[in-house]
């Protein structure tokens, strides 16, 4: 494979394609109740996939606070449901605690592939989506991107990955969210469906949509010194929430991070504090 390290970055910001392999999870349900059982779970409308499709969604709790962040491809009777390597077991033991209680058949195939995210300069991370590729398959996957002379694109190093899932506006587990967090704060388009029947965590998670807003929302924050993850952010010496993910952007020739900003200082250009360095509010992606 072709890797580059020093300048993986800006070959990829320059047009050229680039791949990432990474730990995931991947869970299926199958069963004539899967499809049923799955909407009664999750954010998002298990009753639209068929045929492959897919659709981004959450595993709420009961008080609407974040369990895992999920993708989920579906077919007639069997869902493969993709998640973060740190959700992993939580998403598995959430689904197959309820086993018991209908004609669906839960397993953890994770270990039975590898992962690989491929994107381009154009939309880095949102381009191509999950890739899952069996043993048995990626030694050839391996021979045809060297046989290619790295035509497919360059292998990403882990600093340059972080780089553009900043810049993406892609928050990881553990880091920007958790189960503190309330699901509609994180602000991602297409995680959940306000017309679908309900589901755990619906309740709280609807209210906030139709009787007023969340408290706090994940944005994006731009400044010209660098700040650090887990710094207060204020405005007139009052806070004004918390940066989760820093790092520092080529492209923008800015230090640029990922962080929760209470709803009133939301709007992109707002100024703020973070570390006595000021910061600007923007919207994401960053690029």
């Amino acid at each position: 494979m072709v890797t580059d390290t020093e300048n993986a970055y800006e070959l990829i910001r320059s047009g050229k394609a680039g791949f990432y392999e990474q730990k995931r999870g991947l869970i299926s349900v199958r069963g004539k109740e899967a499809r049923k059982f799955l909407d009664g779970l999750i954010t998002n409308d298990v009753k639209t996939l068929d045929g492959g499709t897919s659709m981004l969604a959450a595993f709420p709790n009961a008080q609407g606070r974040l369990l895992a962040v999920v993708r989920v491809r579906g077919f007639d009777d069997i869902f493969f449901i993709e998640t973060e390597e740190a959700t992993r077991e939580k998403v598995f033991q959430n689904l197959f605690r309820f086993t018991f209680a209908g004609d669906f058949f839960v397993t953890d195939i994770s270990e039975n592939f590898r992962y690989f995210e491929i994107f381009n300069s154009d939309t880095p991370m949102r381009a191509t989506g999950m890739t899952f590729i069996s043993p048995a398959s990626s030694g050839r996957f391996e021979e045809a991107w060297q046989a290619e002379g790295g035509a497919f694109g360059i292998e990403i190093d882990d600093n340059t990955y972080e780089t553009i899932r900043i810049e993406s506006g892609i928050p990881k587990y553990g880091v920007d969210m958790d189960e503190t967090t309330i699901v509609p704060e994180l602000g991602l388009d297409g995680l959940i469906s306000y017309n679908k029947g309900c589901y755990i965590g619906q309740e709280i998670i609807a209210r906030i949509h139709f009787r007023g807003h969340v408290a706090k929302r994940l944005a994006g924050l731009i400044s010209d010194q660098e700040v650090t993850a887990g710094a207060e952010l204020s405005i007139d010496g009052k806070n004004a929430g918390r940066v989760t993910s820093v790092t520092f952007s080529p492209k923008l020739n800015k230090h640029i991070a990922l962080g929760y900003v209470r709803y009133d200082h939301l709007a992109p250009g707002t100024s703020l504090t973070a570390n006595d360095h000021e910061v600007t509010v923007a919207e994401l992606p960053l690029i």
